[in-house]
């Protein structure tokens, strides 16, 4: 039984693969961060090596094993969770890495059907690490399944894209993330509704959302620092870019939150709240579309878009922080400079 949630052209293609014995050498799966890649990786892996009668079954050893992340023949690069607080910054998968898996890959199955890799974060692969695995893909042995999972797979190179059949999985909609939290973890509607609109789709950071308060305490704090800055000094702005120092993810997770509030904004200026998202920071924000002017929400969405587009492309991090506070509107007391 498949656990991947709403994703059902792309499973009923793998199930046909399959079944007839038409599986790809190499998978590139594709999304936005926390909409299921990893999960469908393992359920994929699980049903390629799955000794039931309708893979995966998830109750054979091999599905067992793979779950576990203790069978023989699946290995796993980059296998780390997704954390805003990670303060690690070297996210490259170097050489050696894909050495090791070249080398695995030269042996046979030990225990199960095929041998199986999942790169996680491909788009973090190093240019040589890269080159390394173009070569395994242009000659794939026999009995290998590579596959590849990126949240921007123009990151990857365009000639190990080409040599993998590409899944890709979209956000679901609001409603459907609703109901998972409303039937299956027994959430309220009120914050099953604000949950599902935070995850933008991502049905895995809604769950995470209920089931560790910490990422719902993070946002809040990253808009709780975002009203304070409209009314800082630029002396204080800079402090607070200073402060993230070269962390990168927790950048990024900071400036989409912002993202998602600014857009909200907008679409209060509007008339249009009733689809705003941070719906717990409404009363907040329509105070400050008071304050600000259209022209001003419009130009700072356009500041956090070209941000996170910097970031992606690793621009100096602290710079682009300082860019993007400087064009931050300033309100209240020192709204004058």
């Amino acid at each position: 039984m498949w656990q991947t949630i709403g994703q059902h052209k792309t499973l009923e293609l793998l199930e046909r693969s399959i079944k007839n014995n038409e599986l790809s050498h190499a998978y590139l799966i594709t999304g936005p961060p926390h909409v299921g890649k990893m999960t469908l990786a393992l359920e994929l892996t699980q049903a390629i090596n799955c000794e039931g009668d309708q893979p995966p079954c998830k109750e054979c050893q091999p599905c067992h094993k793979i779950a576990n992340r203790k069978h023989a023949d699946v290995m796993i690069i980059d296998d780390t969770e997704s954390s805003p607080s990670d303060s690690k910054t070297n996210l490259e998968i170097g050489k050696d890495e894909i050495k090791a898996l070249q080398h695995s890959a030269s042996l046979p199955p030990y225990e199960g059907k095929y041998k199986v890799f999942i790169i996680n974060r491909a788009e973090n692969l190093s240019h040589e690490a890269a080159n390394r695995l173009l070569k395994t893909l242009e000659e794939p042995p026999p009995h290998v399944i590579i596959i590849l999972v990126t949240s921007n797979d123009l990151l990857v190179l365009p000639t190990i894209t080409s040599r993998c059949q590409r899944l890709e999985l979209r956000p679901l909609p609001l409603e459907q993330i609703t109901k998972l939290l409303t039937s299956s973890y027994k959430v309220d509607n009120q914050k099953a509704r604000l949950v599902a609109g935070l995850s933008q789709g991502c049905p895995g950071w809604a769950i995470n959302a209920v089931l560790d308060n910490v990422l719902l305490t993070q946002r809040a704090q990253f808009i709780e620092d975002m009203l304070a800055l409209l009314e800082t000094t630029w002396n204080e702005r800079f402090a607070y870019a200073a402060k993230l120092g070269d962390n990168k993810r927790l950048a990024e997770e900071i400036l989409k939150s912002w993202l998602s509030c600014w857009r909200d904004i907008m679409l209060i200026k509007y008339n249009c709240k009733e689809k705003v998202v941070n719906s717990d920071y409404l009363e907040a924000f329509e105070e400050l579309c008071q304050k600000l002017t259209s022209k001003e929400v419009e130009n700072f969405i356009d500041s956090l878009n070209q941000s996170l587009g910097y970031i992606t492309t690793n621009a100096n991090l602290r710079l682009v922080l300082e860019v993007t506070l400087l064009n931050m509107p300033k309100i209240g007391k020192n709204s004058g400079g």
